[in-house]
């Protein structure tokens, strides 16, 4: 996949294939917990788990990708007159990745919530 749409877009799009489905089957495997439990309680805690995962990941990708020269180029790119000062410059880093790792962990914990339900109802009850 990766040399037909780009390294970027191959993990992007490997990163919501994997985000949508990892949820539905572990909701499948652990139908069984998930019935004998109240199910909203132990849904929201799985979900929880997975939504702190993906933030430790978009936080140590931020501390591994430089990303002060392509937040800046976009910032002068929206507002070419602007002149920043080095205190604006960090604010307006930190707001960037605070909001990208805010909508990462909603995203997450949305879409892990809805998994792990349609991974839950698709299993069939067992009777003993």
């Amino acid at each position: 996949m990766t040399p037909a749409l780009g390294s970027y877009n191959a993990f992007e799009l490997s990163t919501f294939v994997s985000l949508f489905f990892s949820p539905i089957i572990v909701g499948y495997l652990c139908a069984q917990k998930i019935r004998e439990e109240n199910r909203t309680r132990t849904i929201a805690n799985i979900a929880v788990l997975f939504a702190v995962l993906a933030m430790f990941m978009v936080l140590i990708e931020d501390t591994v990708v430089e990303w002060a020269p392509y937040i800046s180029a976009d910032y002068l790119k929206a507002n070419p007159a602007a002149t920043p000062s080095a205190f604006d410059w960090y604010n307006i880093q930190l707001s960037t990745l605070s909001s990208e790792v805010f909508l990462t962990v909603l995203l997450t914990f949305v879409i892990t919530s809805i998994g792990l339900y349609i991974g839950s109802m698709l299993k069939k009850t067992t009777k003993t």
